[in-house]
């Protein structure tokens, strides 16, 4: 690899790493963030009913535009658009942390969601056409989603931090409260962005069919002709599954946790602690996951097989660790969702890998939109709505166990969905289709 593409990879990767660190702000934040600008108890029904639409709208928010975003990827470049996109999330959420009513958090998220749903799209296409080898685009592409989890990480460390020193920190509207801080923190991926864009190509493929005039102007309508109707009807019902699992299951373990024994009785700045250290089990789950599927993509060749991987251990962990993890305790919140978000994020990282070979260029954002933003963010994100529904009809209990038995019905339908869909799931060409 050229300095240039190892510059490409690590811009990539940043962005991965960035849009996962602001997406995972939420679950952590989002128990103090609520109460405090409601001003109710962090485990009170009002904060449970809030927590659904502050899941859902910006993701739906991110859905709709994200989709317009992959068209413009089309239209205008990758480059462009995943250089716009890195910026519009980073300074969202930094105004994001001086928000004073939830409305106010809620339309700076919905702008962060959005950034972050058009620069996967920008990038995964952009990557794609940068590397023409096979294999070579199957480990670059791989390895830089890897970043994702990488970025889980470190707002998981962040948060931690914050939480820990809050006090230290100069105040915000007159507090220290830790949300604020960690959402603030998500600037930091426009800083060497804006020293690095002058020095990133843009994709070659895109580039020159844009000069000779045969780039072709992209179409929603266009997915649904004959012979792309399957793949993108399939697509976009499993990644909608993948995404109610994430949203309606895993992301709500830091709202179970402070309702177990042993938890429940500690202060609030130790239960922030203790729930920033079951998310980094998530995370390094999540990690692990993507880099067995960036292995893996080389060595089994059949892209429903390799899914299979991931689906069927993710079926089967779903019901016992989110309706044990109430009786069990800490232990099994742990180790539980390690494995659960090991199955669940490996399978976004197929999509990555997927998708931008089975459109044309003319098409290859607009279809990885769809598929990730329709399908992800506007309708599996309803996942999380779905469980903060249910919590009112399950067994008595608190609300934080009644929450682990709603996301349990969740999570494990999304996946029986999923696993059925994968069924009619075409396999890709081995060349990207022209």
């Amino acid at each position: 690899m050229t300095p240039v593409q190892w510059l490409i990879c690590a811009i990539a990767a940043i962005g991965f790493a960035f849009d996962i660190y602001e997406v995972l702000m939420l679950p952590l934040i989002v128990r103090p963030a609520l109460a405090d600008l409601l001003n109710v108890p962090p485990n009170s029904l009002a904060v449970n009913d809030w927590v659904g639409i502050t899941q859902a709208l910006p993701a739906a928010a991110g859905g709709v535009f994200g989709l317009l975003g992959g068209y413009l990827t089309d239209l205008f470049g990758r480059r462009r658009v995943l250089v716009w996109s890195i910026l519009l999330y980073a300074f969202s959420a930094m105004a994001a942390g001086y928000a004073t009513t939830v409305e106010g958090l809620l339309f700076w998220r919905c702008c962060t969601f959005i950034g972050v749903c058009v620069e996967f799209v920008a990038a995964v296409a952009w990557l794609a056409e940068l590397f023409t080898d096979p294999v070579q685009r199957e480990r670059v592409i791989g390895y830089t989603q890897a970043f994702a989890s990488i970025g889980g990480l470190m707002v998981t460390g962040m948060y931690y931090l914050i939480v820990t020193y809050a006090d230290s920190l100069p105040e915000i509207r007159g507090g220290h409260q830790a949300w604020r801080y960690t959402l603030i923190s998500g600037v930091i991926p426009a800083i060497p962005l804006i020293v690095i864009r002058p020095f990133l190509p843009e994709s070659p493929t895109w580039r020159e069919k844009k000069r000779a005039g045969t780039l072709k102007r992209p179409s929603v309508t266009a997915l649904f002709t004959p012979e792309l109707r399957r793949t993108t009807i399939v697509t976009t019902v499993m990644m909608a599954c993948v995404y109610a699992a994430t949203s309606g299951a895993i992301q709500q373990m830091p709202r179970i946790v402070p309702g177990l024994d042993g938890v429940q009785a500690m202060d609030r700045t130790a239960q922030e602690q203790t729930i920033s250290g079951v998310q980094s089990f998530q995370e390094f789950g999540g990690l692990a996951g993507r880099m067995l599927l960036a292995i893996l993509a080389t060595v089994v060749i059949s892209r429903r097989r390799l899914l299979y991987l991931f689906q069927i251990p993710g079926l089967l962990l779903m019901p016992i660790v989110f309706v044990l993890t109430p009786t069990i305790g800490l232990p099994l919140a742990q180790w539980g969702i390690f494995f659960a978000g090991l199955a669940t994020i490996a399978q976004m990282s197929f999509w990555g890998n997927y998708l931008p070979r089975v459109y044309p260029t003319h098409l290859r954002g607009t279809g990885e939109s769809f598929a990730a933003n329709v399908g992800g963010r506007l309708i599996g994100t309803l996942g999380a709505l779905i469980t903060t529904s249910l919590v009112t009809s399950m067994p008595a209990g608190t609300v934080p166990v009644r929450l682990a038995y709603a996301a349990a019905i969740v999570g494990t339908s999304a996946y029986v969905i999923g696993i059925v869909a994968s069924r009619w799931l075409p396999e890709p060409p081995p060349q990207l289709p022209d």
